[in-house]
């Protein structure tokens, strides 16, 4: 019998990767538009790519909506994912759909994550610093008194940022700018946190699996003695038994 938590699965299961790619395409639309600043037929484009995935991503929310048991319980647990949805006046933190991107790498990954650490590490602190930046740049460009004016001071700005060594050299002036900010410190030590889990994960099992081996080595070699030692007492039985047979003394225990 298929529960609504069932069908829940079944549905982010068979979207997650079309949604991926309908955020990579928001991303590409989304970096035009603030790096090429286009006019006329290419702003055009750009706002229609950016509209159709964002419609994209409100029915999804609507349809997991739609499909859990307990909708009330259900939304009170995925108020980001409204606040995600229902952000259009903040056009920059609208990039924080593009989680989807980093939730699909590591289901990808799964269970070999271990062996890939490195990638996905890589890979999504590339993504939050590309996207940081656009964010901070459609922020702050245009603003009294901004510091990040274009796209490598922001890239500058991110990489400093989500390393948490802020400089203090670039630093956002508007309340959008500072929010961004504080998510991508964020988003800094949760990867940091990632690698350090992982690894001492590995280092964990790795040291459970030697133990594992040499427990099993061990047994297999008190099993080989203890065989060895019931062989020779049947041989000793057997000579004492032959010596009384002869009438001789049976050779010492």
């Amino acid at each position: 019998m298929t529960t609504p938590q069932n069908r829940i699965e079944k549905w982010e299961r068979r979207t997650e990767w079309p949604l991926a790619g309908v955020a990579l395409l928001f991303l590409a639309a989304y970096a035009v538009d603030v790096l090429v600043r286009p006019h006329g037929a290419g702003a055009d484009v750009t706002r229609a790519v950016t509209a159709v995935s964002w419609s994209l991503f409100v029915g999804d929310y609507l349809v997991r909506l739609g499909l859990a048991r307990d909708r009330w319980r259900w939304f009170y647990r995925h108020l980001f994912d409204l606040a995600v949805v229902i952000l259009p006046l903040l056009r920059p933190l609208r990039l924080l759909r593009l989680v989807t991107l980093i939730t699909v790498m590591q289901r990808a990954v799964g269970n070999a994550i271990r062996g890939r650490v490195v990638m996905y590490t890589v890979a999504g602190a590339v993504l939050l610093v590309f996207v940081a930046s656009l964010a901070v740049l459609e922020s702050e460009r245009g603003q009294p008194g901004a510091h990040i004016t274009h796209f490598g001071q922001a890239v500058w700005w991110s990489i400093t940022t989500i390393t948490t060594v802020g400089y203090g050299d670039l630093t956002p002036v508007t309340t959008t700018g500072r929010v961004i900010a504080v998510l991508l410190m964020i988003g800094g030590i949760s990867l940091v946190g990632s690698i350090t889990a992982t690894l001492a994960s590995w280092i964990v099992q790795r040291v459970a699996d030697e133990d594992d081996a040499g427990r099993t080595v061990t047994t297999a070699h008190i099993g080989r003695l203890l065989d060895e030692i019931t062989e020779l007492r049947g041989e000793v039985a057997q000579l004492r038994e032959e010596g009384r047979r002869s009438g001789g003394q049976p050779p010492p225990a």
